[in-house]
């Protein structure tokens, strides 16, 4: 036998135990028992809908949750399978580093001076420039106090000791 292919007197079996309200996987192995077939239960529920045969709606069970005061029924309402959150809340956001107890000098990269604070400001994709917070920075650290505490986790000392920085400008010429 051809897959896909269905004799028409299997075609007229499934019609008839389906009409009877018997479930796919009985109807396969009824046909399958009296013609000698191999016909699973996705191969039955296939055919079935290329017939045209349409399922009667599924019965959910009764929800276990007793019914608030006003609800009617015993069956629990459909609900989606997950719970997404609004497609507005999925986009990136653009957050700027920021603190609110310093107001930044935003000092540009070549007028940072050594004893500075390098705590970054701007430089997004909108073409604003980086710029730097520009306080004094404390001993040992890259940022002023207020920074240094926004960088450092909740009490640990800094892996790294802060040294002087050399920048070098080279002209593309």
């Amino acid at each position: 036998m051809e897959p896909g292919h269905w004799p028409s007197e299997h075609s007229d079996a499934l019609r008839d135990n389906f009409l009877k309200g018997i479930s796919y996987a009985e109807i396969g192995r009824r046909i399958n028992a009296r013609f000698g077939t191999a016909y699973t239960r996705s191969a039955v529920a296939g055919r079935a809908k290329r017939l045209g045969l349409v399922a009667p709606e599924r019965v959910t069970s009764p929800s276990i949750v007793p019914s608030l005061p006003g609800e009617t029924g015993l069956l629990s309402p459909r609900r989606p399978a997950l719970n997404l959150p609004p497609k507005s809340a999925l986009k990136p956001a653009r957050a700027k580093l920021r603190c609110v107890g310093v107001q930044p000098r935003l000092v540009q990269l070549v007028d940072l001076a050594p004893a500075d604070c390098r705590y970054p400001y701007g430089g997004d994709k909108d073409g604003e420039e980086l710029a730097f917070c520009g306080h004094p920075r404390q001993p040992a650290s890259s940022y002023c106090a207020p920074h240094a505490r926004l960088t450092r986790r909740s009490g640990a000392a800094s892996a790294r000791v802060a040294g002087p920085v050399v920048l070098r400008l080279v002209s593309a010429a």
